[in-house]
């Protein structure tokens, strides 16, 4: 398989609700919006990744599923975020793999990992 591009579509309980978490809580920039002005779909950056909010749905994310976003000092987020009333799942810590990480949610549950890679991880350094 070929794959060209790729995001990840998530249909929300409230659709505008989550598209203002996503564009104003976290601040993600938006890539593009479509459909109706009143209801619009909004695709974000996610860095390398595209994430579409657009649509509704009633049922819960599935508890298998998260979303990994790196980000430069997690414990800058954290503070802005737990500020902003961001529902903290786990707070930073530098779990055994060496990286650090906390977990929060957005406002339907879906779990959104916030990863810093410090400056002595392997992740750092060309594996070649």
């Amino acid at each position: 398989m070929e794959v060209l591009t790729s995001r990840l579509i998530l249909r929300p309980t409230d659709l505008m609700r989550s598209q203002r978490f996503y564009r104003d809580v976290l601040g993600l920039a938006i890539y593009r919006e479509f459909g109706p002005p009143d209801r619009p779909g909004i695709v974000f950056f996610l860095g390398t990744a595209l994430l579409e909010v657009s649509g509704m749905s009633t049922a819960p994310p599935p508890a298998n599923l998260a979303i990994w976003l790196q980000v430069r000092d997690v414990a800058a987020e954290h503070a802005r975020l737990a500020k902003a009333g961001v529902d903290v799942v786990a707070p930073p810590r530098r779990e055994p793999w060496g990286l650090i990480e906390m977990t929060i949610q957005d406002p339907d549950g879906t779990r959104l990992i916030l990863v810093q890679v410090p400056d002595d991880h392997p992740l750092r350094r060309d594996q070649r």
